[in-house]
C-alpha cells in the first residue's frame, strides 16, 4: 500500500480521541514559527486558547485544519505548506499515526 498525502489530509482532521475529550487545541503555533512571522494569516487561521496559546482553526464536521483545501481521501493540499507548523510535518506517511488517522476518516 502506498500512502500519498496529497490523496489522503486524514491527519490534517482532528483526532477521534481529541474529539471525545472536547478538545479542540489542534496544532500549536509556536512564536517562533515561520506562520508567526505573517500576521495576517495569523489572524485568519488561528485562534487563541484559553491559556493564550496560538492553534490552528479547524473547520467542518470533520474538524478539519482551516488550511487544508479540497476532499479528504481524494485531492487534498495545504495552503501554508511551506510555513506550516512544526506539528504538521511530524506524521510520516505510513507510521502509526497515519494509518490511524486514516482508519479514523475512513480512508483506506
Amino acid at each position: 500500500m502506498t500512502f500519498d498525502c496529497q490523496s489522503c489530509g486524514a491527519c490534517c482532521c482532528n483526532t477521534d480521541e481529541n474529539r471525545a475529550e472536547t478538545y479542540v487545541d489542534y496544532v500549536e503555533v509556536r512564536p517562533r514559527s515561520a506562520l508567526a512571522r505573517h500576521p495576517r494569516l495569523l489572524r485568519r487561521l488561528t485562534v487563541l486558547n484559553g491559556e493564550g496559546e496560538r492553534h490552528m482553526k479547524l473547520r467542518g464536521r470533520d474538524q478539519r485544519c482551516i488550511a487544508l483545501e479540497g476532499k479528504l481521501g481524494s485531492r487534498v493540499a495545504c495552503t501554508i505548506y511551506e510555513i506550516r507548523p512544526s506539528a504538521c510535518r511530524q506524521v510520516l506517511p505510513g507510521s502509526r499515526e497515519c494509518r490511524q488517522d486514516r482508519r479514523e476518516r475512513g480512508i483506506e
